[in-house]
């Protein structure tokens, strides 16, 4: 049982599961965020330009049904919400590609030399084997 303990203490200390703590809770804010831009600012102006149509509204009610004299209530297919939902996941998507985006060029710049290093001088050795080599060739 210490084993088990030592070994999750560790996994927990590593930066990289923090981070990734962290990654997620920040994550879950930003859906938050861009779920309320969706429904409080980008739905309403389209639904005002279709016709004053309100997404979280649009439904389909199925008819009720009578089993063994007990009336079903009504069941609804709420494709309203489904489409700000769609909104929702292309907006994080487009955030979250951009965000790896500018992350990987941010790599990219840090990895890459500021300039070519030049080719090594040959060694004493080589020189004299390179003139070994022509001195044949004549």
């Amino acid at each position: 049982m210490g084993k088990f303990v030592q070994e999750f203490k560790e996994f927990a200390v590593k930066g990289n599961a923090i981070d990734m703590a962290v990654g997620v809770i920040i994550g879950g804010a930003f859906g938050k965020i861009v779920t309320s831009i969706v429904n409080d600012i980008i739905m309403p102006p389209i639904g005002w330009i279709i016709g004053g149509v309100n997404f979280s509204d649009l439904k389909v009610t199925l008819p009720a049904e009578e089993i063994a004299g007990v009336t079903m209530p009504t069941a609804t297919i709420n494709y309203g919400n489904f489409v700000q939902t769609i909104i929702d996941f292309t907006i994080i998507a487009l955030c979250v590609f951009l965000l790896v985006k500018g992350i990987n060029r941010l790599k990219k710049s840090k990895e890459e030399p500021a300039a070519p290093a030049p080719a090594p001088e040959p060694s004493a050795e080589e020189k004299l084997l390179t003139e070994i080599r022509d001195l044949l060739k004549k």
